[in-house]
């Protein structure tokens, strides 16, 4: 038998090789990609902040209506294999960039652990620690810069 048939999906499987379920699966739920992020034009770096899309549900850190959000947030990000590659914005801890670079899920990574809650129960979601792009004025944007402990 070969090794591959007792690995996990996500290690058997190359990301472009799987189905949409399949890779929508490998989300850990830290709902960080929801969250309006700044660039240093000058720099390029990217800047976090605790400003959450509209759509962003907080307590589930899941999008509210996931099925038209690109419609309804025209700038909303399609993440696919495809182009995960050059998403540098991406958190250190996010599952798809971890596995895109052929690194480990975390423990606290739902696939993991077997719990949904354990991403939340680790602090590596946003829940608890965001507004709502609808609270905050455009301009104060860089008020709200965070730095997650990843």
């Amino acid at each position: 038998m070969s090794d591959h048939v007792n690995q996990p999906l996500w290690l058997s499987k190359p990301l472009n090789a799987m189905s949409q379920v399949e890779w929508e699966m490998l989300c850990d739920g830290c709902a960080k990609c929801c969250l309006h992020k700044l660039e240093d034009h000058d720099t390029g770096e990217v800047f976090y902040t605790n400003v959450a899309c509209q759509l962003l549900d907080e307590n589930r850190c899941q999008c509210s209506d996931y099925d038209n959000r690109f419609k309804l947030v025209p700038d909303c990000f399609k993440l696919t294999p495809d182009n995960v590659h050059q998403q540098d914005w991406l958190p250190s801890t996010c599952s798809y960039r971890l596995l895109a670079a052929g690194l480990p899920l975390p423990e606290w990574h739902p696939l993991i652990s077997g719990d949904m809650e354990s991403i939340h129960n680790n602090g590596a979601s946003v829940r608890g620690r965001v507004l709502s792009e609808d609270e905050v004025d455009i301009e104060d944007m860089e008020d709200h810069i965070v730095y997650w402990v990843e």
